[in-house]
């Protein structure tokens, strides 16, 4: 590696504590500008340097450029043998302000144990690239508010030659313009932004990919119009051009939570990016928005993410949970970014939201900003079937569980969840198979009258066998019930009157079971747990039946057996199982 001139030289040493001395003192005494007053004194010290301060947040991060094998960096903070007359601060032997810092393992079970690292807040390294040599300076300034703030200062030697005519070092921007491009694209991750930055995350594109439209069951028709409507429009460019219209779009995906919104965002950015795999012109980058919120404001943060989505047109740009993001304090703000004066060219907006009701009618029905709607429903029967035999396939090669997933399971399981989102069905599945693994005998389970006992007084059923929450409500000249006989009731007169009618309690439907599964362990488990989620499902509407659009919450595998069967003698699983017995790709 080619050695910087100073690096060699006999005051190389003085040079680098007199920089990290400096360091200190400016972050010890009032200040303005640290950054300012870190320039200068790099260019006291490094007198036969050209000294360039450059932003590494987001679009030129040099050290993760030479990371990926495009330049070398080695940290240059050392204290030699034979100079210890020089005084070093922080840790003993080197110039440089670091906090050592533990983080733990993405992937605990796979991987156990953390790692070490260093946090940088100032430091030196040789940095070489394309035989040129640089001494590159990393300084952090900690803002109480906003977080960290990086900066870097790139050093070349000074050459008359090697300067235009505003003083910028060619090679310099030579090599700010390389890691600049190579930053600003994406290298197997999303860009999130969240608390005021973009950041590229590979563990949320670990979780996407191989995120496929097949994990994905809809009614057909829709499925295609999406998918349609998403891949056509980055395709459709010239089109947009020859009708002299603006090459942008709007989609909202809304309905009731579990019913595939989530996944099907998954399966559109893996197209989009698996586009790229034949021809990187087509790869469309995906940029996912969690939240406005930022030490600068949520106005400030909705410039920033449309300016950034600019850069990386075309692109697609997420929303998740529209209607918790845009609040009204900054709802026409986002709106003039959304369409406004500036171009929106080649941008595809999706978002997302459990209530439509909810969003402001200036987003979900203007189509210039959002042009289409997909209304994911609870699946009918037919779909519920379908979805049911995805799940058969996937664990038919699974030995505990092949023998017994026989087809016409999947017709009693579509029967058995009229009323199931996906993401209950999908509970359902997974905490069958826990309960199959742990031994579970749905033979041996006695319907528990413990938590019906408190409910008797105020909960009747007709003729019919429809529960209803109040006998006085229900039809029968046995329904009358003497509001005046206690105070309770004259209490509730007012809400009695309002109340026209008490939604029915769910009842399970009566299954024609074959006679050759009547005995089959699988199926016996699938329909003990479907009777707790009904159970569940009851509680939750009953919790939430005031509350306008609320649709039942899902709970999940584990919470389910460890509320219900542990006082029937099934232990609390853990969720180590079902990543062992269902490894595969996610599902909705």
């Amino acid at each position: 590696m080619a050695q910087s001139r100073e690096s060699a030289d006999p005051s190389a040493v003085a040079n680098r504590y007199r920089t990290f001395d400096r360091w200190i003192k400016a972050g010890s005494s009032t200040r303005n500008d640290v950054f300012l007053h870190t320039h200068q004194f790099l260019k006291e010290i490094h007198p036969d340097h050209h000294v360039t301060r450059a932003k590494p947040a987001g679009e030129m991060d040099l050290l993760g450029y030479a990371a990926a094998g495009h330049a070398t960096a080695v940290q240059d903070n050392y204290n030699p043998p034979g100079t210890n007359n020089i005084p070093a601060h922080n840790v003993p032997g080197f110039y440089v302000d670091a906090l050592r810092a533990y983080k733990a393992s993405p992937k605990p079970f796979d991987q156990p144990g953390g790692t070490l690292n260093d946090k940088i807040y100032f430091g030196r390294w040789l940095y070489t690239w394309q035989d040129l040599t640089f001494i590159l300076y990393k300084c952090v300034v900690q803002d109480l508010e906003c977080g960290d703030d990086p900066m870097f200062y790139i050093l070349a030697p000074n050459d008359a030659t090697r300067l235009d005519e505003l003083g910028h070092h060619l090679d310099t921007d030579r090599l700010l313009l390389a890691a600049g491009d190579w930053s600003c694209a994406l290298h197997n991750e999303i860009y999130v932004y969240d608390n005021g930055v973009w950041n590229k995350d590979s563990m949320l594109w670990q979780s996407i990919h191989g995120a496929s439209w097949d994990d994905v069951i809809l009614e057909p028709a829709m499925k295609d119009a999406l998918m349609s409507d998403v891949i056509g429009f980055f395709d459709a460019r010239h089109v947009y051009q020859d009708l002299g219209l603006m090459w942008k779009r709007g989609i909202i995906l809304h309905g009731l939570p579990g019913n595939g919104k989530t996944a099907s965002i998954k399966a559109l950015i893996n197209s989009l990016e698996a586009r790229g795999q034949e021809d990187s012109s087509k790869r469309i980058p995906s940029l996912y928005v969690k939240a406005f919120d930022s030490c600068n404001g949520g106005k400030w943060s909705i410039r920033y993410i449309f300016q950034h989505a600019r850069k990386m047109a075309p692109c697609v740009l997420i929303f998740e949970d529209l209607d918790s993001l845009v609040l009204d304090e900054y709802r026409s703000y986002f709106l003039n970014e959304v369409d406004g004066l500036e171009s929106n060219e080649g941008i595809l907006m999706i978002g997302s939201t459990n209530h439509l009701s909810k969003l402001d009618p200036a987003i979900a029905k203007r189509p210039s900003r959002f042009d289409r709607k997909y209304h994911f429903k609870l699946p009918n029967e037919e779909t519920r079937r379908r979805y049911a035999e995805y799940w058969r396939k996937k664990l038919e090669s699974k030995p505990i569980v092949a023998d017994r997933f026989e087809e016409e399971i999947t017709c009693l399981v579509a029967q058995m969840t009229e009323g199931f989102s996906f993401a209950y069905i999908r509970e359902l599945f997974v905490s069958s198979l826990l309960a199959l693994v742990r031994g579970f005998n749905p033979d041996s389970v006695e319907e528990d009258p413990q938590e019906d006992d408190a409910g008797d007084e105020r909960s009747s059923t007709t003729g019919d066998g429809v529960i209803v929450d109040n006998p006085a409500i229900a039809e029968g000249d046995n329904a009358e019930v003497d509001r005046s006989q206690t105070a309770e009731t004259k209490g509730q007169e007012k809400t009695d009157e309002n109340k026209k009618e008490a939604k029915p309690k769910r009842v399970f439907p009566e299954l024609d079971i074959p006679n050759h599964l009547q005995d089959n362990l699988l199926l016996k488990i699938i329909i003990s747990q479907a009777k707790i989620l009904f159970e569940e499902m009851d509680r939750d509407d009953d919790e939430k039946k005031d509350k306008e659009g609320s649709g039942p919450g899902v709970v999940g595998a584990t919470e389910v057996i460890r509320r219900f069967p542990a006082k029937r003698g099934l232990p609390a699983p853990r969720m180590l199982l079902v990543n062992r017995l269902l490894a595969a790709n996610p599902v909705i």
